[in-house]
């Protein structure tokens, strides 16, 4: 990997074209290196774990809405279409690429990568899957845009912070995904560097959609920022530039939105000839909730089993979570929403509540996608006294874990210290997640295979479960039919039990 600076430049300074962030991303894209075996078999499993997740999702308000206004947009004359998560119906491809972006998205429950910023790299898929649908593409060349989506955005994510000026994750997936389809399309890096500029430029947006009261936007987001880079692409394509230097530029993105004009950046990136290899950095989850919630939630299991005391607010004065500075300020009580709190508060605000997560895990030894979340279960009274107990604390040790580039130290878990009433105090800690690579049970394809079964119980027939398992374990190898058929279809009568909503299409 090579360090590419990146820092802010007049309009009047001799600044090449080829210095330029979005050039070197595009020349990521363009360059055309093997895809390696353990990464083709790391995109196959999450593959899979967005048809899990999304098979899960489908009958989510915000899912049924995005599925409603794509089947609004018949294919576009370019193609045969996309097909719709769900159904077996084909729209225009950046309508699909928004509707299944919504159902991956809307459960808080695929892969992320945590460094700088956040991310969650599946949501590159959805498009990429779209666009190869419509244009009849083979699942080499799939493969290879997924695995530059991956690349370039969890190299972004490596180096440069959005949130730290309140702006939302998703202005790094607009570049990776217009980064992706340009590998998948064979784009010129002349094509991918105007795609990439579009795309960054269309996608930069505040982070209120992850604070306080947190609405059906969150799930949106990621879907809308791979809509707009497949219509960048388009527009692209057809000979349309971009504002450049879009990231460098002394009104650009990084001079305004982020650390202003004295920044420096340092982007890691593959150097020519080297393979695209960080979707090996990034890990998925066992559990619907936010990812640094992820080993608190395992930590909280084992509390239940250890500590049945912990169970009951009666015998609790107050547990603390000492933990990350982004776990305290982002899902715990150093966010200050009031609305972490709240037991009626949405199901998008309750999966970004560490104090609300730890409690129901706590008092339950389990979690579920949807149960964990009924409101009947948030406004139990005792889940609310004791909740109340619980807050966080940033801890540096824990901070300088998670920010760490040795993967045997990073780390997005903490340490609990729960005083009760009689005096005495409980001391446990977790350091990574039960999934994760380094954790108890790190999830390989028989996890991934196992999640994708169970969250589609009572959702597809046991016959589509089997069809599409056995189709993504094809991936590398399939036909423009068999990428076609990469889609979860479930029963009319399933689908119907939610009816769509009108709108203006």
């Amino acid at each position: 990997m090579k360090q590419h600076e990146v820092r802010v430049h007049r309009s009047d300074e001799d600044f090449a074209r080829e210095d330029e962030l979005a050039w070197q991303l595009a020349r990521v894209a363009t360059d055309p290196v093997a895809v390696e075996d353990d990464v083709a078999e790391m995109v196959v499993n999450r593959v899979l774990d967005n048809a899990a997740v999304s098979a899960a999702s489908l009958l989510r308000a915000p899912v049924v809405a995005a599925r409603s206004q794509a089947l609004a947009h018949p294919p576009s004359r370019g193609g045969r279409g996309a097909l719709v998560v769900g159904t077996g119906e084909a729209v225009s491809p950046e309508w699909a690429a928004w509707a299944n972006g919504v159902a991956v998205r809307e459960l808080d429950f695929h892969d992320t990568f945590l460094a700088a910023e956040y991310s969650h790299p599946g949501d590159n898929v959805p498009a990429l899957v779209a666009v190869a649908q419509h244009l009849g593409l083979d699942g080499a060349a799939l493969l290879r845009g997924i695995v530059t989506g991956y690349e370039v955005q969890v190299d972004l994510v490596r180096a440069i912070s959005l949130h730290r000026h309140k702006i939302d994750h998703v202005a790094h997936l607009g570049p990776s995904v217009a980064a992706g389809l340009g590998t998948m399309l064979g784009l010129s890096q002349e094509v991918v560097h105007q795609a990439i500029g579009q795309a960054l430029h269309t996608t930069t947006a505040t982070r209120q959609s992850r604070k306080g009261a947190i609405s059906t936007w969150k799930a949106h987001a990621p879907a809308f920022a791979g809509k707009v880079a497949v219509e960048a692409v388009d527009r692209a394509m057809r000979g349309q530039t971009s504002p450049a230097p879009i990231y460098e530029g002394e009104d650009g993105v990084i001079a305004w939105l982020l650390d202003g004009p004295d920044a420096v950046y340092e982007v890691p990136l593959p150097e020519p000839g080297e393979a695209k290899r960080a979707i090996l950095d990034t890990y998925t989850k066992e559990h619907s909730a936010e990812y640094q919630a992820q080993a608190i939630i395992d930590l909280a299991r084992r509390l239940h089993r250890e500590h049945p005391e912990l169970v009951d607010p009666a015998n609790v004065v107050s547990m603390v979570l000492h933990t990350s500075h982004h776990t305290h300020v982002v899902i715990g009580s150093g966010a200050n929403d009031p609305q972490k709190y709240d037991p009626t508060a949405s199901r998008e605000t309750l999966d970004h509540s560490v104090p609300y997560i730890f409690t129901v895990a706590l008092q339950d030894g389990t979690w579920h996608h949807a149960d964990s979340y009924a409101p009947e279960r948030a406004q139990r009274p005792d889940t609310v006294a004791l909740w109340r107990k619980v807050s966080t604390t940033e801890d540096p040790a824990w901070t300088a874990r998670y920010h760490s580039t040795d993967p045997a130290e990073k780390a997005f878990g903490g340490r609990l210290v729960a005083t009760l009433t009689d005096g005495s105090t409980v001391v446990a800690e977790i350091a990574v997640a039960d999934a994760h690579p380094l954790g108890a049970h790190p999830f390989t394809w028989e996890q991934y295979s196992a999640k994708f079964a169970t969250l589609a119980e009572g959702v597809l027939d046991p016959s589509e479960v089997e069809r599409v398992t056995r189709l993504v374990t094809e991936l590398p190898g399939l036909d423009a039919a068999g990428v076609r058929a990469l889609n979860v279809t479930a029963p009319a009568s399933y689908l119907a039990r939610v009816p769509l909503p009108t709108g203006l299409f």
